[in-house]
């Protein structure tokens, strides 16, 4: 009883850390998101390098509240040829989001702050929108089948546009984010999807081919994660309460311009039926692998 109360106690002052620490660092990233609107393209590069400081040390101060309180180990392999002067896309299987601060606890200081692509529309959401803005999350502009039917003289158009939103990119390292599963993993999704993965959903190629479409020429590698917890996915309240002892992540690094220049992916992946079904199968041969090595760990675990 002591023990749970214990952790009950501890996980409600690590989740008012984490909440105080977002309200602090929110009041300058808004702050200075005003001042990137000075049409300089100097000044908003100087800008967006403060802005990405505030969320660096935004993800230092949760790593300290995890140390002190969740007190979860994190085993990291592979990361040792990591830059935060290179230019990167992730990749990573998706359980909780508990997988979101474990990428974040990684990575920090290791390479560019973590961004994800955004629908356009998102950024009229009341003052995260402007803080994505400002903090330089990209965001795409989509169409569906059904308009690009009715407005032919649309089409490559969104691709285009999100290419021009991404060219600050050439000048400021970044890492863009990509969760290939779309959605966290649950057994329900899992048995109703019938696949062939023990560990994982379907990966979905579309995501991947539009970051690589927009920004292929900016992005130099491509870091594979594989996220493993040894005593069972855990829930958010799981993580905050201490009861996630471990996480073991492995690295995989790959260029991505050997990429580009192979068979694998080409710039007409939405106009190639053919060129689409080597992508995708390319994307199931790290997911076959992603789950073989999920096994493995689970039975080093078995073994220990």
């Amino acid at each position: 009883m002591l023990t749970a109360s214990f952790r009950y106690f501890t996980g409600t002052v690590s989740v008012l850390v984490y909440l105080f620490n977002t309200l602090f660092w929110v009041v300058p990233i808004v702050l200075l998101s005003f001042l990137k609107l000075v049409p300089v393209k100097p000044w908003q590069t100087f800008i967006s390098h403060l802005l990405d400081g505030c969320a660096t040390f935004w993800i230092s101060v949760n790593s300290a509240n995890q140390n002190v309180f969740s007190r979860t180990q994190i085993d990291v392999t592979g990361d040792h040829q990591l830059s935060q002067k290179d230019w990167y896309l992730v990749i990573s299987n998706h359980q909780t989001w508990v997988d979101i601060l474990v990428l974040q606890r990684t990575f920090n200081r290791k390479i560019p702050f973590l961004k994800f692509f955004l629908k356009k529309e998102l950024i009229w959401v009341p003052f995260l929108g402007i803080a994505w803005w400002a903090l330089d999350f990209p965001f795409m502009q989509r169409y569906t089948k059904a308009f690009l039917e009715k407005n032919p003289h649309l089409k490559g158009k969104d691709l285009e546009s999100t290419r021009k939103a991404c060219e600050k990119f050439r000048v400021k390292p970044v890492s863009i984010m990509n969760f290939l599963e779309g959605t966290r993993w649950t057994e329900k999704k899992h048995q109703k999807q019938n696949n062939q993965y023990t560990h994982l959903l379907n990966p979905r190629a579309g995501g991947m081919a539009f970051v690589l479409s927009a920004m292929g020429d900016q992005l130099h590698k491509l870091l594979d994660v594989t996220i493993y917890y040894p005593d069972g996915v855990p829930t958010f309240w799981d993580f905050v309460c201490g009861k996630v002892q471990n996480v073991q992540v492995q690295i995989k690094i790959q260029s991505i311009e050997e990429l580009i220049n192979s068979d694998t992916f080409s710039m007409d992946y939405f106009d190639n039926p053919a060129q689409r079904t080597r992508f995708q199968q390319w994307i199931n041969e790290i997911w076959l692998n992603k789950d073989q090595d999920i096994k493995n760990l689970a039975s080093e675990q078995t073994l220990n």
